[in-house]
């Protein structure tokens, strides 16, 4: 078994399931260490045994969600893809069904936010992937749209009007 995969109600698992709440309600740098540890009913020595740090356990939660949401992406722009590559119909299924999936999961200001760490930025990537070539740049665009709508979402606006909103923005 993968080790990022927590055995159900262990310590581990328990830590990841009050980061997502606690870090969907109050962000990353409102959430402090002693109240993650407690909400999960461990010590604060076990969130350092299992993730070193905040942003340890930080990054695993959001790595975990954004796979969740590019899985979804991927099969979206599939499903609309014709023989002809990329296309616009696909970037707009896409990027619909992961705004939708975000608010299913409870996950728009963890997801809304920009990654924390200097990595590739997965969301952004499987936009570009599904973008000819000459329009790559356009990836960044879009994905900011997108987070932008799930963090009006966290913000406390309606769900339809914020995917109202992004499909103005992904209009032929």
């Amino acid at each position: 078994m993968p080790e990022w995969i927590p055995v159900p109600g262990s310590a581990k698992a328990r830590l990841i399931e009050a980061a997502l709440y606690h870090f969907e309600r109050a962000g990353f740098e409102a959430c402090n260490v002693t109240e993650l540890a407690a909400k999960a009913g461990v010590t604060t020595g076990s969130l350092y045994h299992h993730f070193g740090s905040k942003l340890g356990l930080y990054t695993v939660v959001r790595d975990d969600m954004e796979k969740r949401i590019t899985d979804r992406m991927e099969g979206a722009a599939a499903a609309v893809t014709d023989s002809g590559g990329p296309s616009r119909s696909a970037v707009r299924a896409a990027l619909l069904v992961a705004f939708d999936a975000a608010v299913r999961f409870d996950a728009c200001r963890l997801l809304g936010g920009p990654p924390m760490v200097d990595a590739p930025d997965p969301i952004e990537d499987t936009i570009r992937s599904l973008i000819p070539a000459d329009l790559r740049v356009a990836a960044l665009v879009l994905a900011a749209a997108w987070r932008a709508a799930l963090l009006s979402v966290a913000d406390g606006a309606p769900a339809e009007s914020a995917r109202v909103a992004l499909e103005y923005t992904l209009r032929d």
